[in-house]
């Protein structure tokens, strides 16, 4: 499995919402196996420059591959660049549970 994170900042704390809109377009896309789009609860101690947090599963990198390469993606980030300064995005496989 795939794990990708990807964390938004906004321009302005006005365009949190238009961020979430465009970005909840992305669950639509049919090859994750979880989707979320969610506000940072921002109770970090130390950084909480982030505004807005995508997780998504995938199966493997070919879904991922997929996912990306999607028209709803391609229209989900045409709505979301203008409003968003930064994007950082991390893509991993996830590991094994070992019980804890």
């Amino acid at each position: 499995m795939i794990r990708h994170i990807v964390f938004f900042t906004a321009t302005s704390p006005d365009t949190v919402d238009a961020i979430c809109e465009g970005l909840e377009l992305l669950g639509t896309i049919p090859h994750s196996t979880h989707f979320e789009v969610t506000r940072n609860s921002k109770v970090d101690q130390i950084s909480n420059e982030v505004d807005v947090v995508v997780y998504g599963e995938f199966a493997d990198e070919a879904a991922l591959a997929a996912y990306k390469a999607h028209p709803t993606y391609a229209e989900a980030t045409r709505r979301v660049r203008p409003l968003r300064e930064i994007r950082l995005s991390a893509d991993f496989p996830a590991k094994e549970k070992t019980g804890r």
